[in-house]
């Protein structure tokens, strides 16, 4: 079971999953959920034991169902996350096992109009102070400097996070200086004019729109828009790192991507093939080809300098997941209701100019 309801992912998973469920000796009865359904309907399968042989859960929640009872350690069945990225294996441990496997990641970066750059006579910011002066100086018309989505959802807390993580934030203490100074940049940015206001209504899709309909010069935004960007001809575009609150800072940006787990389902042969599924869904071939149809990085090290040299698009992507870190590495299955605090607090200072500090302390105490 997993959530990949739209096209091509959907094909793309059913005909890469089928294959390795014939290579184990099975048939593959592949069920896809919506999104916002996938961890309730888990939740409750895992209840009344009822869960699938395999299941794809979005790697922030993996600690969750972990700590349930659920899901088997990888290692019960033999397998290994050895190679693997840290942020890879930080985001499926719990109480220190792994308890999935992650074929391919995703990351967000800054995604800026070479044209629109080149006619302001700016070059794509690595600064904080870089970001503000570019973005007011490309913001014109109807064109707005910087997009980004800062809705009341996981998403605008995804945005955020390189944010606060480079500027030295956590999330265990959300009212921090550091934090608030992070904020402090996105509330100027739509103060004074160089992003729109409706970015606390925006997802990521309505931010990727006003990008590629010229509406704004520089996005933060992931590897997924790209076929979306590549269909807009008279669009030229590059994608760069995260600016940093000052030169020599290091981006820090959280990773993304689905992993798979192995549910205890009380059937030892089906738990078995299971098994054998799963280290052929994350074997080297298929985490190079998820990753070309997918636009997204092979999770294993060793794999990312060969995958980003024949698709160079995804290079700067790739050094990005190599360096991301797990949402759920400091907080671990209390990570959602941290995430739920910083998207509230985005919403307070941004929408009602609530002072940031002083959105993040309600935030942090509501």
């Amino acid at each position: 079971m997993d959530y990949y309801v739209d096209q091509p992912h959907k094909s793309i998973y059913d005909r890469t999953l089928k294959a390795c469920g014939r290579r184990a000796g099975v048939a593959i009865e592949h069920e896809s959920v919506p999104n916002a359904s996938l961890i309730p309907k888990t939740l409750q399968q895992a209840a009344s034991r009822t869960l699938p042989d395999l299941l794809m859960i979005d790697n922030p929640d993996v600690q969750q169902i972990a700590a349930t009872g659920a899901l088997h350690p990888i290692a019960d069945q033999g397998l290994s996350a050895r190679g693997y990225a840290r942020s890879v294996v930080d985001a499926a441990r719990h109480r220190g096992k792994v308890y999935a496997l992650q074929p391919v990641a995703n990351t967000i970066g800054l995604f800026y109009d070479k044209d629109a750059l080149a006619e302001a006579g700016v070059k794509p910011p690595t600064t904080w102070d870089e970001l503000k002066a570019a973005a007011k100086k490309l913001t014109s018309g109807d064109r707005y400097g910087m997009a980004f989505s800062a809705a009341a959802t996981y998403e605008g807390t995804w945005q955020f996070l390189p944010f606060m993580w480079s500027n030295g934030g956590d999330e265990r203490k959300l009212a921090s200086p550091r934090n608030a100074d992070a904020l402090r940049l996105w509330a100027d940015l739509v103060r004074d004019g160089s992003a729109s206001r409706s970015v606390v209504n925006w997802g990521q899709t309505d931010v990727s729109d006003q990008f590629a309909a010229g509406k704004a010069a520089m996005m933060v935004n992931g590897p997924w828009q790209l076929p979306v960007l590549d269909e807009k001809k008279d669009l030229d575009y590059g994608v760069a790192g995260i600016p940093v609150p000052k030169a020599g800072d290091t981006s820090v940006v959280p990773l993304g991507g689905e992993a798979w787990a192995l549910p205890r389902t009380g059937n030892a042969e089906r738990e078995a093939k299971a098994a054998k599924v799963l280290r052929c869904l994350t074997s080297d071939a298929n985490q190079l080809a998820l990753a070309a149809k997918r636009q997204t990085v092979p999770t294993k090290t060793a794999l990312m300098d060969p995958f980003a040299g024949k698709h160079p698009e995804m290079r700067e992507f790739t050094e990005l997941v190599r360096g991301s870190r797990a949402r759920t590495g400091e907080l671990g299955e209390d990570w959602p209701a941290a995430a739920t605090k910083i998207y509230t607090a985005l919403q307070t200072a941004l929408a009602q100019g609530v002072d940031p500090r002083q959105a993040l302390r309600e935030a942090e105490n509501d």
